[in-house]
């Protein structure tokens, strides 16, 4: 089935992805592709609808992203988003200024005209995220506004005649209340959209996808046990059987009791599990090394060592197929568009020339949530479905500085106490992800009547929706204090635990 896309034009913004997830989970479909796109290929996908995106840039400055003017001349309706809203005016013949206050975060946005079909079914004053230095000063001719706040005079404008809006704010953030309404709006109501999107058939789709790309031959493909990894190997168990070799590698940096759990795991499934124990390769790889980066190219660059080496003893592999997400490759490198890099991930930049293999990567192109829900489609058990998302570089990252044996039974041994803490006290559900941080940061304790000089643990909880955006969460003190009371009584070598209470942005939620 060929889905009609909205097309997004990626500007660079750190949220452009997530445009297209809310469309997406609206149920309709929607690609990106960069801000400077040919104007062919636009042609080619058959858009019913484009958006432009964020982005970080100014609309006058030296190296300011600019789109094809003939985007404009498609006749096809127009969303634009902040930087796209002021791409609008400029090339439209209206002007952009910088502001006089620059707006970041909640604002209120009061809507002057709820007749307009964008808005419809949302009320006349709504919470939405602001993050802008520039803004419109004067409309193009045949525009109007259609929504205002205490900074923005032009908050929302409109062109009702060429179907073509625009937002200051950004509506694809969870913290614009009603702003995946208003993304809706625009596919259903402006471009005539139907829903035709859902991870079921999203299913079918890959299915048949990795049978015709596989063909007879076989994948081989690395699983951790976390929701990523066991959904891609399930989808791919079911679309090609047997031809599946999946192997998981005991990197050494594994939480307590992750490779017993995780064998169980698969051989409830009915799937041939492959346990490769290459600890003390990782280990002596990341011995000395305390750059984060440097970490996550060391661990990326054995695991696929690992995987080749174990491919060797199979006949006819010549895939690899890799759970990488939307994220992931949003944070690591700009594929579809300029977006800043964040910070590498272990599976995101392709494989080295000296390997044969083919990346099979299905879940590259949706989130996480996504992903949770493609599981279920897939009839994997909601325990399972419902874990803590956990890196592929395992406690490495979780480490400040060295990573080392004593070090990671530390970790291990804080995490465990924590985990079982927040499962004890029901909050393991109610948020995203928990895990501790060993700070490699010592302070001065007491213990009986004895001075300590040891080690600080960190624990980091935060809640979100997709991992683009996440706050931390407000757990109750009383369950903090048991944790760090059986942290300090129970794990040797620290003696302070402290609470992470950044949100991201500006932070990420792994620590490196």
């Amino acid at each position: 089935m060929k889905h009609v896309p909205i097309l997004v034009l990626d500007f660079g913004s750190q949220y452009t992805q997530l445009i297209s997830k809310r469309l997406r989970n609206n149920g309709f479909y929607s690609e990106i592709v960069p801000f400077n796109e040919p104007i062919e290929d636009i042609k080619a996908r058959t858009p019913k609808g484009i958006v432009l995106s964020g982005g970080p840039a100014s609309v006058y400055a030296k190296d300011a992203y600019k789109v094809d003017d003939a985007v404009f001349d498609l006749g096809l309706p127009i969303l634009g988003i902040c930087y796209g809203m002021q791409t609008i005016a400029h090339y439209l013949g209206g002007s952009v200024i910088p502001a006089d206050h620059h707006e970041y975060g909640k604002a209120g946005l009061s809507i002057i005209d709820d007749e307009c079909p964008i808005f419809k079914g949302v009320t006349n004053f709504e919470t939405v995220w602001m993050s802008h230095g520039d803004r419109v000063d004067t409309l193009p001719k045949g525009f109007r506004v259609i929504g205002t706040s205490e900074n923005s005079p032009y908050a929302a404008i409109a062109n009702e005649k060429k179907k073509i809006y625009a937002f200051q704010y950004h509506p694809e953030v969870t913290h614009s209340v009603e702003g995946a309404h208003m993304l809706s709006n625009f596919a259903k109501h402006i471009c005539g959209c139907e829903k035709t999107w859902n991870m079921g058939n999203f299913a079918k789709e890959q299915i048949k996808k990795i049978k015709e790309q596989v063909g007879d031959k076989k994948v081989l493909c690395g699983v951790s046990g976390g929701v990523d990894s066991s959904v891609v190997a399930t989808l791919l168990h079911e679309a090609i059987g047997e031809k599946l070799i999946p192997v998981f590698v005991n990197n050494g940096l594994l939480r307590a009791n992750e490779v017993s759990d995780v064998q169980n795991m698969f051989a409830s499934r009915g799937i041939n599990l492959i346990t490769v124990d290459a600890s003390e390769d990782f280990l002596s790889k990341l011995a000395g090394v305390t750059d984060p980066e440097k970490k996550r190219k060391i661990i990326g660059e054995t695991f696929i060592e690992v995987f080749d080496k174990e491919a060797q003893k199979h006949d006819g592999i010549e895939f690899l197929a890799q759970g990488t997400l939307y994220t992931d490759v949003i944070e690591s490198v700009s594929v579809k568009g300029p977006s800043k890099t964040i910070k590498s991930h272990h599976n995101v930049g392709g494989l080295p020339d000296w390997m044969s293999f083919t990346l099979i990567e299905p879940l590259r192109e949706i989130f996480k949530d996504e992903v949770r829900t493609l599981g279920l489609e897939l009839g994997l058990p909601s325990q399972m479905i419902g874990r803590h998302p956990f890196p592929g570089p395992g406690l490495a990252i979780r480490i400040m500085g060295e990573v080392n044996k004593p070090d990671l039974e530390i970790l291990r041994e804080t995490d465990t106490i924590m985990l079982e803490e927040l499962r004890a006290s029901g909050w393991y559900d109610k948020t995203w992800q928990a895990f501790t941080v060993l700070l490699n940061v010592k302070s001065v304790g007491v213990m009986g009547d004895n001075r300590t000089y040891d080690n600080t643990a960190c624990i980091r909880i935060v809640n979100a929706i997709d991992g683009m955006t996440a706050t931390f969460a407000h757990i109750p003190h009383d369950i903090l204090e048991v944790m760090s009371r059986r942290i300090i009584n129970e794990v040797d070598g620290i003696n302070r635990v402290v609470y992470d209470i950044s949100s991201k942005p500006p932070s990420t939620i792994e620590w490196e």
